[in-house]
């Protein structure tokens, strides 16, 4: 019998049981051809575990377990009230275990332990706010004539497929399997290969809640295989996905072929616009913010900073001390590290290669752009905090998504000559600006092309407000009231009370 869990004990000293396995009705089974994947702690480079790695066959048992639930009394037959309360309780386990769950993410993803800390608290968090309204998805009434009563009920879509990124592993599973939930719907949610280990371990809290076997299945995978087999799967009512817009367009193709729901979160190339009027440290606090936190692995990243031309060099280099002050690189598990490293070789190699390209088309490497000076041990995917200037819109770090610790700036003169700049991308899932003049702030807010817009900060995005772009940035919202939206189905009901009538 293969082994299903393995006992690891984390850098911090914490030991415990760790799930390595596909979660499946509630049971833990392995790959129906062993096959598996090897889970590197890219702060050491040092393999922490290998999990079982899903095939098409292994998606198929998860996708025929949900839709088994799914029209099964023993989840049908119970009433909001009561998923709320199985969601409650959940949330109740996950906040008993944030700590071992914030060590099995700052290990597997490389964050610092205190910001895995507060991924976990929104969690539970999010768990809390769906499960609240889990009997308040309402229908309506509506008068037609007096021979009719008309109605519209709030019913599940049916089995949804979830995908979720490496960036925000147990957070991002919690903005979709809240509202699916809440809405009475059964999942299949597939990990991101490169950081599957905190998920794993959450699965033994969905039996411990009191979910029923088959509501919620966990699988691991390769994209090409195990997701690509999840999206195309014909029980499979709904795909989300969070991740790359390349990725999400080979999505819609697969799903356009069973005409599934979808909703995609995809990529940014966010800007940020700093006017000349703007309180410059509470902007450069909110500049670095946007772009440096989670080691810039963040969709919604500020990458592409703005500059009134009258304050460009003073708010570059008062940017630019500010990150040589807070970013101190070193062990997540070290209290004083503000930056990790990159989730993986693949992704460290990628940011570097985009420093190569800025110096190769003429922008200028302000600071970074290099390996970490002060790795630890002289090991891991570290990079140095990188800030280019002097960039014009044809280089590839003013178009492409680079999802690191790199941000760019670009000097502009007018109000229209910088919207225009702003929105001339691709992308369109957030945008900010800072600025005093409050009439001016909600003029501009108005012109930029995105799905949200924060106005004297970055990246404050919120659980109770929804979440997502336009353009090639995604399709549907999530979080908030509208999560509900994506995750239910209206039905119109019309009775005719007048059975004598003729028609």
């Amino acid at each position: 019998m293969p082994r299903l869990t393995q006992t690891i004990t984390a850098p911090n000293g914490l030991k415990y049981e760790q799930p390595i396995g596909l979660f499946i009705n509630n049971q833990w089974v392995s790959s129906s051809d062993g096959k598996t994947l090897s889970c590197i702690n890219p702060a050491t480079e040092n393999e922490i575990t290998s999990v079982h790695a899903a095939t098409a066959e292994d998606v198929d048992a998860a996708a025929r377990a949900a839709r088994v639930a799914f029209e099964g009394e023993e989840w049908q037959g119970i009433v909001g009230t009561a998923r709320g309360r199985l969601m409650l309780k959940l949330a109740d386990l996950v906040e008993s275990q944030q700590h071992t769950l914030a060590t099995i993410e700052a290990m597997d993803n490389g964050k610092p332990y205190s910001q895995a800390l507060g991924d976990i608290e929104e969690v539970f968090s999010v768990f809390r706010y769906y499960g609240g309204w889990a009997d308040k998805n309402y229908g309506q009434t509506i008068e037609t004539s007096r021979a009719k009563f008309t109605y519209t009920i709030r019913e599940p879509i049916g089995v949804c497929g979830q995908i979720i990124p490496w960036n925000y592993p147990l957070a991002m599973a919690a903005w979709k399997l809240g509202p699916a939930l809440a809405c009475g719907n059964t999942v299949v949610i597939k990990a991101a290969e490169q950081t599957p280990l905190s998920i794993l371990y959450f699965a033994n809290l969905l039996v411990e809640a009191g979910f029923p076997p088959g509501v919620v299945n966990i699988i691991n995978g390769l994209g090409r295989e195990a997701g690509a087999a999840l999206v195309q799967h014909p029980e499979v009512d709904k795909i989300a996905f969070t991740g790359s817009t390349t990725t999400g367009k080979q999505i819609m193709k697969m799903a356009s072929a069973t005409m599934k729901n979808i909703t995609l979160e995809t990529g940014g190339k966010s800007p940020l616009i700093i006017f000349d009027d703007a309180q410059l440290e509470n902007a450069v606090k909110w500049a670095h913010y946007g772009i440096m936190g989670n080691m810039g692995q963040i969709c919604t990243s500020t990458s592409r900073v703005f500059v009134h031309e009258n304050i460009y060099d003073t708010f570059l280099q008062k940017f630019t001390d500010y990150v040589s002050k807070i970013n101190v690189i070193g062990d997540p598990f070290d209290e004083k590290t503000y930056q990790g490293p990159q989730v993986s070789k693949e992704q460290f190699d990628k940011v570097l290669g985009y420093a190569q390209s800025a110096k190769e088309e003429g922008a200028s490497i302000f600071a970074g752009g290099e390996i970490a000076q002060s790795r630890p041990n002289g090991k891991g995917y570290f990079i140095s905090p990188t800030i280019v200037s002097d960039v014009q819109p044809h280089m590839k770090v003013y178009k492409e998504e680079i999802f690191g610790p790199f941000v760019v700036f670009v000097r502009f003169s007018s109000e229209q000559d910088v919207i225009k700049m702003a929105n001339d991308t691709e992308y369109g899932l957030a945008s900010a600006l800072c600025t005093s003049d409050i009439t001016r702030a909600h003029r501009v807010a108005g012109k930029l092309k995105a799905g949200m817009v924060w106005i004297n900060s970055s990246n404050s995005s919120d659980f109770r407000v929804p979440f997502g772009g336009v353009k090639q940035s995604g399709v549907g919202r999530e979080l908030g009231q509208a999560g509900l939206d994506a995750y239910s189905s209206i039905k119109a009901i019309h009775l005719n009370l007048n059975l004598t009538t003729s028609i």
